[in-house]
């Protein structure tokens, strides 16, 4: 099975992280490598241009893309969209010069648009049933109001920075678009194929997610899951004896350390764990450890 990814650019990167902690480490050897062989014998993987990943999965020169939702809908190919990766993202608009009479998609009637998305574009505006010209270019698509080469435009944007620079104020948001994994429809639910998906679906789960072992005493157990926002309930397990001469129990016989705790193991959002470790420790849990994960299937 081959999956194509972005060869350079802002969605690399993270792709290749991606592919990293899904157990797909890429065995690359060299600069500028056009195919490579993963540590799974039956995964390869293709580096392409992201807007040309999609031909590449209709053609069958790949099983899999992964690559901007943007660039799929611009392909015009009936692609099966298996999952949001959640990166790479932003939006396509429509803007105009911030100081002209343009201020609704509406206002776009019979004059000119330039974009580097035309397909995108003409299906936005024929979904309005506003009759606009479409001029595709291929750069620079800012410049195109102040030289008289457009009315209005329609352009990635992340933060909004490039459209304030150039005085263009967004009129409508076109598309939000995201990193997606595509498959052909013929293959999409192929074993080899939802295997990929439920890798990288462990890695967006595992995302903003800790794991925490605690002790607890046996009897503060209900204190403890009452302070615990994890996804279901904890598991709780009996801690492993550890005889303590000194400590004696009925008729004079060695206590074990353990009869009186418990081990705790549970996930917990991120953002809760500076918290949640405050109120453990207030119903008398002890020796805390939180650890990253790096997948986790539900």
């Amino acid at each position: 099975m081959r999956i194509a990814v972005p060869n350079k650019g802002r969605l690399h990167e993270p792709t290749m992280e991606l592919l990293e902690r899904a157990g797909l480490h890429v065995e690359q050897t060299a600069d500028r490598q056009l195919y490579a062989e993963t540590v799974d014998p039956d995964v390869s993987v293709l580096f392409a241009r992201a807007a040309d990943i999609p031909e590449y999965v209709a053609d069958g020169a790949a099983d899999l893309g992964v690559t901007g939702l943007d660039q799929a809908r611009e392909s015009g190919h009936d692609l099966a969209d298996l999952l949001d990766l959640e990166y790479g993202r932003c939006r396509l608009v429509l803007a105009a010069p911030e100081d002209g009479d343009i201020t609704s998609p509406a206002d776009v009637a019979g004059r000119t648009v330039a974009t580097e998305f035309p397909t995108i574009t003409r299906r936005y505006f024929d979904d309005l049933g506003i009759d606009a010209e479409v001029v595709e270019v291929t750069g620079a698509t800012e410049l195109t109001p102040h030289v008289d080469m457009a009315d209005a435009i329609v352009d990635i944007t992340s933060t909004g920075t490039t459209l304030q620079v150039n005085r263009l104020a967004v009129v409508d948001e076109v598309l939000s678009s995201s990193v997606h994994l595509f498959a052909r429809r013929d293959v999409a639910d192929d074993g080899k194929v939802q295997q990929v998906v439920t890798a990288f679906e462990s890695v967006l789960t595992a995302d903003g997610k800790r794991y925490l072992m605690m002790n607890a005493p046996r009897d503060r157990l209900d204190d403890v899951r009452d302070v615990i926002p994890g996804m279901g309930g904890p598991t709780v397990m009996d801690v492993a004896d550890s005889a303590d001469p000194a400590a004696s129990g009925e008729n004079g016989e060695a206590r074990s350390d353990g009869e009186d705790r418990v081990a705790v193991h549970v996930v917990v959002d991120e953002r809760k764990v500076f918290e949640v470790i405050t109120d453990l420790k207030r119903v008398g849990a002890s020796d805390i450890l939180v650890t990253e994960i790096e997948r986790l299937v539900e």
